[in-house]
């Protein structure tokens, strides 16, 4: 098959998990791990995403707000289930889960999924929104400016970004994780691009894409850094509070840019995008085959890409494969007949 060059939205995303990769298509998402004897293991399952119950809530910069939470609640969820193919021994249920799961009805591990992922958004403002504020106005005493100050303040913020992107990276678990994350990319755009799904074709695919959660985050950098700078209030509380009060409208904002980056090869959408592909660099690894393989068998548990590829491409896979096969027939029989 020709290689396609013009790259055409397919509406999957993913995140990489440990020892695999969950792809979600619309409300049905799967899941694909390597488990330890070295077969692959594969959940598909539904997720409804919290926008669905009003339509209010699936407007341009609200839906990112719900669009982000999802993705924590359903990464979180994911996350659990393939780590639960690498626990020493079943574990016994603690008093704990006894007392949560009365109180919740038999869902402690949807009650613990929730605390996780609020647990992990209190430590993110705090890291990312909190700290970097502080930290700049220790310099005060040597900065006077307070435009100065803004723009200190958001280099503090993408500093610690990149610290954390990188010390997490050198551990072991995680790198194999970030191998993961680069097949699940590979993967998309090994079918954006109009490739036929094959290890061989994902392997020469790029490890980058435009939606990335990564870039997400870098774009909450850029634009909080903007916002920051123009709303100023006097009262060191109000500085702190404002920070954290505009997380859904920057979330919002972030999402917009993100799904028009996926849609559009627009020079000037690249340009945005380029940081954060950069940034990519260090959040993606080279797979190798055997996460490959796990990558393809999530897409093709929730995406029927040949489908995709008569809509988009006009080409049929099956047709071509058959075309080839009698091709390499004929020519065998006419070397016999020679």
């Amino acid at each position: 098959m020709a290689e396609k060059t013009n790259k055409r939205y397919c509406g999957i995303g993913g995140q990489a998990v440990l020892e695999g990769v969950m792809m979600k298509n619309k409300d049905k998402y799967a899941v694909a791990v390597r488990k330890p004897d070295g077969k692959i293991e594969d959940k598909v399952d539904e997720y409804k995403s919290s926008a669905d119950k009003n339509k209010f809530f699936k407007l341009p910069f609200i839906r990112g707000v719900f669009n982000f939470w999802d993705s924590l609640v359903l990464g979180t969820k994911c996350l659990n289930y393939s780590a639960s193919f690498y626990e020493d021994e079943e574990k016994e249920e603690t008093k704990a889960d006894k007392a949560v799961n009365k109180i919740s009805d038999g869902n402690s591990e949807g009650v613990f999924s929730f605390l996780t992922v609020a647990l992990s958004m209190v430590v993110a403002i705090a890291l990312f929104m909190v700290l970097p504020y502080f930290l700049a106005n220790l310099l005060k005493v040597y900065v006077r400016n307070d435009s100065l100050l803004a723009l200190l303040e958001a280099v503090i913020r993408i500093v610690i970004l990149l610290i954390y992107v990188t010390a997490i990276s050198l551990m072991k678990d995680i790198r194999r994780v970030y191998m993961y994350h680069g097949a699940e990319h590979k993967c998309i755009n090994c079918i954006e691009r109009g490739r036929e799904l094959n290890v061989e074709n994902v392997r020469k695919s790029s490890r980058q894409h435009k939606r990335c959660g990564t870039s997400f985050l870098l774009f909450v950098v850029f634009i909080s850094a903007v916002l920051f700078f123009f709303i100023r209030v006097d009262s060191p509380f109000l500085r702190v509070a404002i920070r954290i009060l505009l997380i859904p409208v920057i979330a919002g904002i972030a999402y917009e840019i993100i799904r028009l980056a996926g849609k559009s090869d627009n020079i000037l959408v690249s340009i945005l995008s380029a940081p954060g592909m950069l940034l990519q660099k260090l959040t993606t690894k080279e797979p190798d085959d055997d996460m490959i393989e796990v990558a393809i068998a999530s897409v093709e548990a929730v995406f029927d890409w040949k489908q995709y590829f008569k809509e988009t491409f006009h080409y049929d896979v099956d047709d071509a494969a058959q075309i080839m096969e009698e091709s390499e027939k004929v020519s065998r029989e006419l070397e016999e007949e020679a």
